[in-house]
């Protein structure tokens, strides 16, 4: 309301002004103040009453045609419902020759769309929003017991106990992370009989997800022109990650819906046309999300079929121990490929098989022709990861190595992971079993076919929103279902559910 400014606030001036109304307040608004610590006292104590300023980051800057240093803050101001016309655009500073150029718009992000909701994260939102006490989210991929509940294994409570004894430091890792880790990360990977592990580049990164984008950068620099091919469908931020990194992707045909299970021979043709040197990913196993996996013979022929086009493949590894219980058949693929004698990149996440959501643990491992060019490659790793997030997290690269590398704990988690992959495997079984006794005359075979987390239903996406709408059951549009959401109780109430919308639709 006030016209001018106040006599105490010395060296700031007010300027603009919007007509405003009670049914339409201003919103919000985010300016830099640049002068001394002082003067932003002086305005915050004795500045126009319709303001509510709070202080959100402090910087050093120099303002045009200034010399030296003087400090900045970031400055939230919120007005209340006003009556008339009030001053809300903005501000500037007299001192420190500071000028109108370096006060930052009010309106300078006003042309960014908001960005579209994640279809995973998105359904986890409605799920928490609605209150019905029956709801059921099988939207997550995250392991859950019988009774709906987030597991930590005791292998890794365990290993935590061993730590805190151990009375380990918090210093920084290197880029690279702990080697004591990348060792035995790579030497699941890939087996006792890995050969020659110093031709294995290895750094551990932010889960499966950070080796996927390390290896996209690395990509992005040294194989300049390649296109990465990527199975349709894939896991969706695939196709964010290669895209951010600037690396051309193109799909092959993998599942087939007709049959509800891999096509084969659309996924011979499609990559059959790939140019040499182009890059393809493949699920190392438990296919996200079809849970569609070759079988040995068809892996035995892709194999083959990279040999001929001399194409380089990048196998990601979310699942090993989790899809089939078994840590060495769940590697069938990985380490035929590596016996073959490819070039090739891998992309580890303890995520899944050791439940180590939230502690982003994985690692990226390239099998070179030398132990030279292996370090060669790790060199070029790290300074990617260097600019990316300088160094990757402690405690989980811990967990993991203790977990690895004590015979008791190792054997305690083969026998937790077979556990979860043996429940989920069950929970597929009464599924199907329920879906067939609900008078259903649909073929639900392929939900037993299937393996690992997801099931990949056939559910349209009209049905799946009904599922949401009439029956408060919540999973991505595509039809995946994350069977480690389904318990023994909500098995049947699933079943009715699917039945309900398939039947009538």
């Amino acid at each position: 309301r006030q016209k001018k400014p106040p006599q105490n606030a010395k060296g700031v001036k007010w300027f603009g002004a919007t007509t405003a109304t009670k049914e339409s307040p201003p919103p919000p608004h985010f300016f830099f103040f640049v002068g001394t610590s002082q003067s932003f006292r002086l305005m915050r104590k004795s500045g126009p009453p319709a303001f509510v300023v709070s202080f959100v980051f402090a910087l050093g800057c120099r303002p045009k045609g200034t010399k030296g240093t003087t400090p900045a803050v970031l400055l939230r101001v919120q007005t209340p419902p006003p009556t008339s016309r009030i001053l809300r655009r903005g501000f500037q500073t007299t001192m420190s020759g500071a000028t109108e150029e370096s006060v930052v718009p009010a309106a300078l992000w006003s042309r960014v769309d908001a960005a579209p909701k994640d279809p995973i994260l998105g359904v986890s939102e409605m799920f928490h929003a609605d209150t019905d006490p029956s709801k059921m989210l099988l939207g997550t991929g995250a392991y859950r017991d019988d009774s709906g509940k987030p597991l930590v294994l005791e292998c890794v409570r365990q290993a935590e106990k061993k730590l805190i004894e151990e009375a380990k430091n918090m210093e920084y890792l290197p880029t690279q992370g702990d080697n004591e880790y990348i060792s035995r990360s790579v030497r699941l990977a890939y087996g006792k009989d890995v050969g020659d592990a110093s031709a294995i580049a290895g750094v551990q990164t932010l889960s499966g997800t950070g080796a996927c984008r390390l290896f996209a950068e690395f990509i992005a620099r040294f194989k300049k022109g390649a296109v990465c091919y990527v199975p349709d469908p894939t896991w969706s931020n695939h196709l964010n990650i290669f895209r951010d990194a600037g690396v051309e992707t193109k799909s092959y045909r993998y599942y087939k819906a007709e049959t509800r299970g891999l096509d084969f021979d659309g996924l011979k043709e499609d990559l059959g046309k790939a140019k040499e040197g182009d890059v393809v990913l493949l699920h190392a196993c438990a296919h996200n999300p079809t849970g569609v996996d070759p079988s040995e013979d068809e892996w035995v022929e892709i194999s083959k079929l990279f040999k001929e086009k001399n194409l380089f493949p990048f196998l990601d590894s979310a699942y090993q121990g989790f899809a089939s219980g078994d840590c060495d058949k769940d590697a069938f693929a990985l380490r035929m490929f590596k016996r073959d004698g490819h070039a090739m990149a891998l992309a580890q996440s303890f995520a899944k098989n050791m439940g180590l959501y939230g502690h982003r643990v994985g690692t990226l491992s390239m099998v070179c022709a030398s132990k030279e060019e292996a370090k060669v490659v790790e060199s070029q790793l790290k300074v990617i990861a260097r600019a990316m997030y300088s160094s990757p997290p402690l405690q989980g690269a811990n967990l993991v190595s203790t977990i690895l590398g004590d015979e008791k704990l190792n054997a305690l988690w083969l026998t937790e992971v077979k556990m979860m992959a043996d429940r989920i495997i069950d929970m597929r079984s009464k599924l199907r079993e329920a879906l067939e006794k609900s008078g259903s005359t649909l073929r639900w075979k392929h939900v037993t076919d299937q393996i690992g987390m997801f099931c990949y239903s056939g559910l349209t996406p009209e049905q799946v929103d009904r599922l949401k709408d009439e029956h408060h059951i919540y999973m991505t549009r595509n039809g995946r279902i994350s069977m480690a959401g389904v318990t023994s109780k909500t098995v049947e109430r699933l079943a009715q559910a699917m039945h309900a919308v398939t039947s009538s639709s």
